[in-house]
């Protein structure tokens, strides 16, 4: 079965600078952070706080998990962060 991300909970971590997601993997659960350098190039303009971040996550949520997946795919363990390098 596929990584799914049937959870859109999304946490912003303003200490680790990073957006907090899940996936699931039949019933294992798998966090990923992403860099909130990676929203800041997908939406330059925005902004740095916790709303802006939220929100370039929430439009560019199909790409992430996209990514999500294929990083997971490549090495299938509970946590990755995710950074500007994946995309």
């Amino acid at each position: 079965m596929p990584l799914q991300f049937p959870n859109a909970s999304r946490i912003y971590d303003p200490v680790r600078r990073c957006v907090t997601f899940w996936g699931h993997d039949s019933a294992f659960e798998v966090a990923f952070h992403l860099d909130a350098d990676v929203l800041q190039r997908f939406s330059p303009q925005a902004g740095q706080d916790e709303a802006a971040s939220l929100r370039a996550f929430d439009m560019n949520r199909v790409r992430i998990e996209r990514v999500a997946s294929g990083v997971y795919a490549r090495r299938r363990q509970s946590f990755h962060r995710l950074s500007a390098s994946d995309f």
